[in-house]
């Protein structure tokens, strides 16, 4: 795994667990200024305001509040309403449904209630279909987001039932998980947005080698292209994007029945490159005051945004 995965990587997400080094983090302005490379900003006009950006240059996008992990069922409520405000704004845009829809937004169910002690998965699907419902009315994607493996056949089991009424919901596979290749198979009629995953799994669940991570993923790849729904390849890594558009001719799927994907702030050259090549490509673009998990992860993921960071802060 080298130096980063075995020593920096497992720190990092040990310090995105830490609340004092949050409190610390989010006191710092010049931890604020570096967020913003990877995070617009804390308000919808923020999130709008990327939005125009990258819709200006053909890029699809989709959005997530930030907030996670939520404990009380006010909290969940605010989160409901913060999305509905948000989808009101994103409608304000008058984009035109297509297919792929160009807004999307993403959600986490633990943020609508998940993990309350009673009815946790009951509030999460009612507060998961309230928003989804309004977001058909606008024409806006939704995708439920993946979390930790702990929370992974509870999230499915709600997006199943959430599809009775939504057949066009997507949702995220983890291709570091050991299940996911099976899962893929299963779910290979969605839209499914394939990911590496981002959180600190053990081994007996999960692959911890980057390169049997990397396999895992081109795998699972395989099983959703090979079926009848729409993947999305959200990966940064040059080897899972050079080897998309073989395995796109292998199974005669054409532009309209794929798309790449990847976060704000990273890899914006390719991003274009893609774009400008007649791919659709799709930006994932956080927003909201609850940044600092989100941004540990980030760090985490790659030596280079580390870096980045580092030498952001000696600037």
């Amino acid at each position: 795994m080298g130096v980063f995965g075995q020593v920096a990587r497992p720190a990092i997400l040990a310090a995105g667990r830490s609340d004092r080094l949050r409190r610390s983090a989010e006191r710092l302005p010049v931890t604020r200024e570096v967020v913003h490379r990877f995070v617009p900003g804390d308000t919808v006009e923020d999130a709008l305001g990327a939005v125009a950006r990258l819709r200006d240059t053909q890029r699809l996008v989709s959005i997530d509040y930030l907030g996670e992990d939520v404990t009380d069922r006010d909290t969940a409520a605010a989160t409901v309403q913060a999305y509905l405000g948000l989808l009101s704004a994103l409608g304000g845009r008058g984009e035109q449904a297509g297919r792929p829809r160009p807004l999307e937004i993403s959600l986490k169910l633990s943020a609508l209630g998940q993990a309350l002690p009673c009815d946790g998965d009951k509030i999460a699907f009612e507060n998961a279909h309230t928003i989804c419902a309004r977001a058909a009315e606008l024409g806006v994607w939704v995708t439920v987001d993946a979390e930790d493996h702990t929370t992974t056949d509870s999230t499915l089991s709600i997006v199943r039932e959430l599809r009775a009424d939504f057949p066009w919901l997507g949702t995220v596979l983890q291709a570091y998980l050991r299940r996911t290749a099976a899962d893929c198979t299963e779910l290979a009629d969605m839209r499914i947005r394939l990911c590496k995953g981002a959180y600190d799994e053990p081994a007996s669940v999960a692959h911890r080698d980057a390169g049997e991570v990397t396999e895992s993923y081109l795998r699972c790849l395989r099983i959703l292209m090979a079926g009848t729904g729409y993947p999305m390849v959200a990966s940064h890594d040059p080897v899972v994007i050079g080897a998309v558009a073989e395995m796109a001719a292998e199974f005669n799927r054409g532009s309209d029945d794929f798309e790449y994907q990847m976060l704000y702030g990273i890899r914006d050259d390719e991003q274009r490159r893609l774009a400008l090549a007649g791919n659709h490509v799709r930006v994932y673009v956080p927003f909201g005051t609850q940044w600092y998990g989100y941004f540990v992860r980030r760090l985490a993921e790659r030596p280079a945004n580390l870096t980045f960071f580092l030498r952001a802060l000696v600037d």
